[in-house]
């Protein structure tokens, strides 16, 4: 995989920031602290992406009264075993 270098300006206080993790030893440089942000937020909106995806899928064909009554069914009992 080829990669490219990028130029970024950051404020003095996010530098503060991004160094002290890197001086704590979360990241090794500034910038796999970088590259490690850019990543989570390309994930995010993927999973936003399949959010809005399926959000307009119920939209188009909403679930049946039995289909909302199996899932209603189905978390009453997820949260009845929970151990709180």
């Amino acid at each position: 995989m080829t990669t490219e270098q990028i130029a970024i300006r950051l404020s003095e206080e996010l530098l503060g920031e991004l160094d002290a993790l890197v001086a704590s030893g979360v990241y090794e440089s500034r910038a796999a602290a970088v590259r490690a942000g850019v990543e989570v937020i390309t994930t995010l909106e993927h999973r936003r992406q399949i959010d809005r995806a399926i959000v307009a899928g119920y939209r188009r064909t909403p679930p049946t009264a039995v289909e909302h009554d199996a899932a209603v069914a189905s978390l009453r009992d997820a949260i009845a075993e929970e151990p709180w």
